[in-house]
């Protein structure tokens, strides 16, 4: 089994990790255009069956020749080349996996799926933590339940860097964007937006984390979450944001700093939020600095033998944990790790379906227990309201 991680930022390399170690993966390929993460990968797994590959992930020729001989390709990349390298996975006839829900698929699945079966490959999109981890949990909990009818994702995070007052454990580009565009919400059966970072609250986190300020933004379960859970009339995502960020968010979309146009600077084209997002430091810099511990939370509410429930799941992990165990931080072991099982599932044959798959259709138990194998411990809490 051949496999490529394209894509070998914070959260690529844990996955790349988790997957090379699989005793069914012959071959496993590190591509990026930044290589030297992917070579530090190499050097400490000290495996024959691992190589480096230097390779834009804008240049469609050079990916697609990358795919040709592959058996499957783990696409990390930033979501705005999700769809073209779906497409080349279709081209190849090579087994796909994303960590995000590409522009298509958020428009209609229906294509997508026609495309990857007819091309005989399974494409498991929008895995990670969340989505990923978070819509695995969603399915686990509405089993619980007779009546499922609203679910609540909630990210948390306590991370500091001490001296650092701006900084992201994932790529900046897209945490930028997720502050600074309008949030979706799934309410009464329906799709609506409301103003980016506009409705803030205290959330209880369970322990260690405890209350801290979260903002609903815009995610992908709140697409997936209604399309494939059968009864939900309400869902959203909420995210963890210091105060002090949330502010500059507001101010970086009031001066258009969010923006994805280009702009002319003294005879140089440049998207404003490129250059923002080269303010920040890169996740691979920080990942050892970071103290505080982060994670996810999932709640879903709904009926069970005729009284009003709630299921709740949650899993943390402490950034220094992270560190220590790949060099990595807390968010990209949880993304990583949340896109190695799916990965792993299908290297294994566990999935066999051909054309699109979210995660609230793989198996959840096995899910869990493999997450779990990868010191993700899952917790549950059933409570009558």
């Amino acid at each position: 089994m051949r496999v490529v991680q394209l894509g070998c930022g914070i959260t690529g390399l844990v996955c790349a990790e988790h997957v090379a170690r699989n005793r069914n993966v012959t071959e496993m390929v590190l591509a990026d255009a930044r290589t030297d993460g992917a070579e530090a990968l190499r050097k400490r797994l000290k495996l024959d069956k691992v190589s480096v590959e230097k390779v834009n992930g804008s240049d469609s020729k050079a990916v697609k020749k990358l795919l040709a001989n592959a058996d499957i390709v783990v696409n990390s990349l930033p979501w705005e080349f999700m769809d073209e390298v779906q497409n080349l996975a279709a081209s190849t006839g090579t087994d796909y996996v994303d960590f995000c829900l590409t522009v298509q698929a958020l428009k209609d699945f229906a294509p997508i799926d026609k495309m990857c079966r007819d091309a005989g490959i399974t494409a498991i999109t929008a895995t990670g933590l969340e989505p990923g981890i978070s819509n695995v949990l969603a399915r686990h909990a509405a089993n619980k339940l007779d009546e499922p009818e609203e679910i609540h994702i909630i990210d948390g995070d306590n991370g500091v860097i001490p001296g650092v007052d701006y900084f992201s454990t994932w790529s900046p580009v897209d945490w930028i964007e997720e502050t600074t565009i309008p949030a979706a919400v799934f309410r009464n059966g329906e799709i609506k937006y409301i103003p980016p970072l506009h409705e803030k609250e205290i959330y209880d986190f369970p322990p260690p984390l405890g209350p801290l300020p979260v903002y609903k933004t815009v995610h992908d379960e709140t697409f997936l979450l209604p399309r494939h859970i059968k009864g939900i009339r309400n869902a959203d995502f909420r995210i963890g944001i210091d105060d002090n960020f949330a502010a500059a968010a507001k101010m970086l979309r009031k001066l258009g700093m969010h923006s994805r146009e280009l702009v002319d600077v003294k005879g140089v084209k440049v998207r404003p939020l490129d250059v923002v997002a080269a303010t920040f430091p890169r996740p691979t810099e920080i990942a050892g600095k970071i103290k505080g511990i982060g994670g996810t939370v999932v709640e879903v509410i709904g009926k069970k033998d005729g009284r009003k429930t709630k299921v709740r799941l949650w899993t943390f992990v402490s950034h220094e944990w992270a560190y220590e165990r790949c060099g990595s931080n807390g968010t990209g072991y949880l993304v990583g790790t949340g896109g190695a099982v799916p990965t792993e599932m299908l290297v294994d044959g566990e999935v066999k379906e051909k054309g699109l798959i979210v995660p609230e259709q793989l198996d959840t138990r096995s899910f869990i227990s493999r997450l779990e194998s990868k010191g993700l411990k899952v917790n549950e809490e059933i409570t009558r309201i």
